[in-house]
């Protein structure tokens, strides 16, 4: 229950959020919504943890709208039929840290351009991230520079180029054409690349311009990112983004080999080991006493995953066996040529166990 002095507190501040709601300018901030046939839904705690294409052991979610939501913009980005995936987030800034995220992860050594009138958030990102970056010259307009781009691409044609375009600058709404800096990158026989493009301001309407801008996935944009707050509108801030399913897959997977081979001998649950060696000692007549009830179905629990860490870590044991054993076969050029072109260190020993079973 509030007190009397709490309840004149949010009173006052009522007041001073509507008016200052109303005499809002300048502000990319639509306003003219009503969401009140959703407030009974503030009650509960919902919460769609995770994928929202993948099913939750938590309940109180709306994945199914979710779901809806995403495949609404991946329609109007233009995303290949069965190749995109997406989810809610908390803001544009959000969706766009998780296009650069993915481009970091599929090209280690690639270095961003943006114009210099992207949106401040995008240089936190990138430090946050702790990726190479160039700024570009913008035109006029505030569209970036397609021939101070060009020049900068030539002189950094070794590396993969990972390009921030802006749809909808904050200051002068410019757009920068996706279709074009794609066909610089080809001129530039740069073939491995990502594209991100910052809807935020304009995502959501620029599909129904005449004339289409061209910044979707159809025009070569490998991720989209929009603001839902912006010319949606909406009371928390919100967005979407939307990338290519591969893309998040092949991350997905090389996270999955990553955990598998390097993380589960280091930190290795000697708890589990600990338990299970405390069951097998229980005398038998207290275990069968125990049969079926909830400790023994705990028990049972901690046997079988005792089993299935120490069965992977066989596993590995034999795969590394083989490995070396292969390494030792080769010869060392053989070797080093391998390692020079995976960029081979500890971190990436499932690569080469890949390659060696393939």
């Amino acid at each position: 229950m509030l007190t009397e002095a709490d309840r004149r507190r949010l009173d006052a501040l009522h007041i001073r959020i509507a008016d200052a709601s109303g005499a809002s300018l300048g502000y990319p901030s639509a306003k003219d919504f009503d969401y009140s046939d959703l407030a009974h839904f503030l009650q509960y705690p919902i919460n769609n943890v995770g994928d929202p294409f993948a099913e939750a052991t938590y309940r109180v979610e709306t994945r199914e709208f979710e779901r809806e939501v995403v495949s609404f913009f991946a329609d109007l980005f233009r995303a290949p039929a069965d190749d995109w995936w997406g989810y809610v987030t908390n803001g544009g800034t959000e969706g766009n840290l998780y296009g650069l995220y993915l481009a970091r992860e599929l090209l280690p050594k690639g270095v961003v351009y943006y114009s210099e009138h992207t949106h401040y958030s995008v240089s936190k990102n990138l430090h946050f991230l702790g990726m190479r970056h160039i700024m570009i010259r913008a035109q006029e307009s505030g569209e970036i520079d397609y021939e101070d781009l060009r020049e900068t691409l030539k002189i950094h044609r070794d590396v993969p180029p990972i390009v921030f375009a802006n749809i909808g600058t904050t200051m002068t709404e410019a757009r920068d054409d996706v279709r074009k800096i794609s066909g610089i990158m080809d001129s530039l026989a740069m073939r491995d690349r990502y594209i991100h493009s910052d809807a935020a301001l304009d995502g959501a309407f620029a599909a129904f311009l005449d004339p289409r801008p061209h910044y979707d996935f159809a025009d070569g944009a490998d991720s989209v990112a929009i603001s839902g707050h912006k010319f949606i509108g909406a009371p928390i801030p919100c967005g979407v983004v939307v990338a290519r399913k591969r893309n998040v897959q092949r991350i997905a997977h090389a996270m999955r080999e990553h955990h598998v081979v390097h993380r589960i001998p280091a930190e290795r649950p000697r708890r589990t080991e600990r338990l299970a060696e405390r069951i097998d000692h229980r005398p038998p007549e207290l275990l069968q006493q125990l049969k079926g009830g909830p400790l023994h179905q705990a028990a049972l629990g901690v046997r079988r995953r005792h089993l299935r860490h120490r069965a992977l870590d066989q596993r590995i044991e034999v795969q590394r066996r083989h490995v070396d054993l292969t390494r030792h076969q080769l010869g060392k050029k053989e070797i080093a040529k391998i390692d020079k072109a995976l960029g081979l260190d500890s971190e990436r020993l499932h690569i080469l166990e890949q390659w060696l079973r393939d």
